[in-house]
């Protein structure tokens, strides 16, 4: 494999830039002392800044293709076109679905999961449903709900042949709670779409729960006499998803959860529909028609919001915006915590050894080419 050395740039290492050079071999970050094996290619930074790749672990899609839908082609395109927005690797968001659909998506998820990388690399599945609360299905069919069942998840972890890495569970819902005692070994569980009470939501995080899923949003909302979910979540040392569009969170909220939760627990998420990076207009979402207005994703027949339309670079512009803090401070939400979170090995730093997933950025945050395992997958 071809070395690359990365010359004159601003290099994101342990929270901070250093100016000068960087060297990939193999894939990976280089000792700085090591000699290029064989050819070496040089990209010239010109003082631009060389940051971890970005990992978005919440995602239905984008550039025009939807998740729940997506064959091999359709996949590679969904990743093509995170790869230029810095997205170096995803998770696939599979939405609430029969079982027989679900278990298509999983196939064709495996299937680009092996596959070669033309872009953003597909890390594995995130499960969103079917255990979920009616109250709060949000774009998710209440007729495909169901109870705890950790046969089914176990059928589609086989089919995933261990692929499935994430799930979003609601704790409320009968069975979950014993659910997540079996599973939480053997993928990382979060909860959300619920309305669980401040016990119930405890219970499922002492169960093994280590996130909450698009935090504020389709859950039960914080009460001084009933903390509920949200309490909990606010409260425990688990992982909380945040979209940072301007739409799902304001502002003074995203800061709010920072000061909760501290820098190292807040995830940056997308959770983008296959509207993403294309004009208003008419989509799906799984099995939901939703139509776009201004970049606002709402179901069809209700209104209710549906995703978003975020990517991963508007979302680091956006926090930065957000919190007024440099872009040093903002990048481990969409770098560093989403690879703890999973337990990505050698993903979400700069680091010897780690993988050479890396975006460069010029002054303005606009993502000038991307690189995955050391191989340019967007960009000149």
């Amino acid at each position: 494999m071809e070395s690359v050395l990365f010359r004159d740039g601003r290099i994101y290492e342990n929270g901070r830039f250093r100016r000068g050079d960087l060297l990939v071999a193999d894939g990976r970050i280089a000792d700085p002392e090591q000699v290029p094996p064989g050819p070496c290619r040089t990209v010239d930074l010109a003082g631009r800044m060389l940051v971890p790749g970005f990992i978005d672990i919440h995602t239905h899609g984008g550039g025009g293709v939807d998740v729940n839908a997506a064959d091999g082609e359709g996949f590679a395109k969904i990743s093509r076109f995170f790869a230029a927005q810095g997205t170096t690797g995803w998770l696939c968001s599979i939405l609430t679905d029969t079982p027989e659909r679900t278990l298509w998506s999983i196939a064709q998820a495996r299937a680009a999961m092996d596959g070669p990388v033309t872009g953003a690399r597909l890390l594995g599945i995130h499960l969103e449903g079917p255990f979920l609360a009616p109250a709060y299905k949000g774009a998710m069919p209440e007729s495909l709900l169901r109870a705890g069942d950790t046969a089914l998840f176990r059928r589609y972890q086989d089919a995933a042949g261990g692929g499935v890495k994430y799930i979003t569970v609601a704790p409320e819902v009968p069975g979950v709670v014993e659910m997540i005692g079996h599973i939480a070994g053997e993928v990382t569980v979060a909860i959300g779409h619920s309305g669980a009470d401040y016990e119930t939501a405890i219970a499922a995080i002492d169960a093994g729960a280590r996130a909450a899923t698009h935090t504020f949003n389709a859950m039960g909302l914080f009460h001084q006499h009933r903390p509920a979910i949200m309490g909990a979540v606010l409260e425990r040392d688990v992982f909380c998803e945040a979209i940072c569009d301007g739409r799902h969170l304001h502002p003074g909220t995203v800061r709010m959860l920072l000061a909760c939760k501290g820098w190292d627990r807040v995830v940056a998420v997308t959770d983008s529909i296959q509207a993403a990076g294309l004009p208003d207009g008419r989509y799906k979402l799984g099995v939901n028609d939703v139509v776009v207005r201004e970049g606002d994703a709402l179901l069809a027949d209700t209104g209710v919001r549906a995703g978003s339309t975020l990517t991963t670079g508007q979302a680091l512009k956006n926090l930065v915006r957000f919190t007024g803090q440099n872009v040093e401070r903002v990048l481990p939400l969409l770098t560093a915590n989403p690879a703890r979170l999973l337990g990505l090995a050698g993903k979400g730093a700069i680091a010897p050894g780690m993988d050479a997933d890396l975006v460069v950025l010029d002054e303005a945050l606009d993502v000038r080419a991307t690189f995955v395992g050391g191989q340019q997958v967007w960009g000149t």
